[in-house]
């Protein structure tokens, strides 16, 4: 079950940013969260409260049209360190990105070392480090589906 919990909190941090609704941070993040980060390119950028982590959130992502945060693989370590309490977690993501002003599509790819606690019952984001895995800069390319097929 609580297995099953935190997959369904970090769907809903998924959902949030997705849909840009920043004041849900504060039912998924604990008071204190700290958000670190790792960008390759700058150094370390440290966040604590949900309202500062949404605000820098939304100001990066204001120039898209369209963004969507998905969740590509996870994994949860439940009781850490003999912890019922304590979970730690990796969790595989990618945004989808298109930039109004440029028209241009981008994919970004990163991990996040996620620390979870069950206060009152219920599981929250504790901690956050983020580290960007990889980012496309090119153009989109589509083409059209292949004519011929056997159907």
């Amino acid at each position: 079950m609580d297995y099953v919990a935190l997959r369904r909190l970090q769907n809903a941090y998924a959902d949030i940013v997705t849909r840009r609704e920043w004041a849900e941070l504060e039912d998924i993040f604990l008071p204190d969260v700290r958000l670190t980060l790792d960008r390759r390119t700058l150094e370390p950028l440290v966040l604590e409260g949900p309202r500062p982590i949404g605000e820098f959130i939304g100001a990066a992502i204001a120039g898209l049209d369209f963004f969507e945060f998905v969740v590509l693989n996870t994994r949860i370590h439940l009781r850490h360190n003999g912890d019922d309490d304590r979970a730690v977690a990796r969790m595989y993501m990618n945004e989808l990105r298109h930039d109004r002003a440029s028209g241009q599509w981008t994919t970004v790819y990163g991990v996040y070392h996620d620390v979870h606690r069950r206060v009152g019952g219920r599981w929250w984001f504790a901690e956050r480090r983020y580290h960007t895995l990889a980012r496309t800069g090119h153009a989109l390319d589509t083409f059209a589906f292949p004519a011929g097929d056997l159907w």
